[in-house]
């Protein structure tokens, strides 16, 4: 198994606010829902409350949010940073994310107002002030799992193993979007040292970063955030037409694990992956 390779961390990402630019990491602090400051904030439409992504607009690519203590800096340009207070005990609402709908804090008007300013549409920030809210899908998890805004699991792992598959067969194809990289994918965690597709004999086993344990639940079935440069917004075809000829199964598009810690502590880049 992965214990006959030298598989390290390769890269560590959060994404403070669901949708927006990530933040790279030498290390991060592993919590039950998620790692530290992971998808905490969430835009959501103000007259329906659902969350708002890239799905729907691409170019939240152009929000760069910092967390900081007790809140995050959002930048852009040709606006002023703006410094948003984490909010517990302020003004309640109710947002939705995939089968969740819950309370959340609103961050308040001048956030609003900035980010609305920003993406050319009315929108309201809020933030997950009690990340234990919002259970894990029991089908894949266990009771008492948790996760924050994130998509549906508290952590997602790739292997650059399987990108440089992914470019070879867009490069086959002669494709003008060759090659991808792996920020398109928005993983948390990325291996390097063990084959391609090799997560993908990984999944109902532990995976062993340093000394923190993640159950491998569930492979991610990719959407069309995956054609959107993250540096541009610009939209594409790929990989999901790619993936669509070598990965689907079960209708799904696949790419990268979904993982739930099983045990907090700290990864590093570096770090040796044992598996079993």
């Amino acid at each position: 198994m992965c214990d006959s390779w030298a598989v390290r961390l390769a890269s560590i990402h959060t994404y403070p606010v669901k949708g927006c630019y990530r933040v790279d990491h030498e290390r991060a602090t592993v919590e039950p829902w998620g790692l530290a400051g992971d998808r905490r904030w969430l835009i959501v439409d103000p007259a329906t409350g659902r969350r708002l992504t890239q799905r729907e607009v691409p170019t939240l690519t152009n929000i760069k949010p910092t967390s900081v203590e007790g809140g995050l800096v959002l930048r852009t340009p040709d606006l002023p940073d703006l410094v948003v207070a984490e909010s517990a005990g302020a003004e309640p609402m109710d947002v939705t994310v995939g089968r969740f709908t819950g309370p959340a804090a609103r961050a308040g008007a001048a956030a609003d107002d900035w980010l609305s300013e920003a993406l050319d549409r009315k929108v309201v920030l809020a933030w997950l002030d009690d990340p234990t809210r919002r259970e894990v899908n029991p089908e894949y998890g266990r009771p008492g799992d948790v996760v924050s805004f994130a998509d549906g699991y508290p952590v997602l792992l790739a292997n650059t193993a399987s990108l440089a598959t992914l470019n070879d067969w867009l490069a086959e194809a002669g494709s003008p979007e060759w090659p991808l990289p792996m920020s398109r994918f928005r993983p948390n965690l990325v291996v390097e040292g063990a084959p391609a597709w090799a997560e993908d004999g990984w999944l109902g086993l532990t995976v062993r970063i340093g000394a923190v344990a993640f159950r491998a639940v569930k492979p991610c079935d990719r959407c069309v955030v995956t054609t959107t440069d993250q540096d541009t917004g610009e939209r594409g075809h790929e990989p999901l037409r790619t993936l669509a000829r070598h990965r689907k199964f079960d209708q799904g598009l696949l790419f990268a694990i979904n993982l739930i810690p099983d045990s907090t502590g700290t990864v590093a880049v570096g770090d040796a992956v044992h598996i079993g």
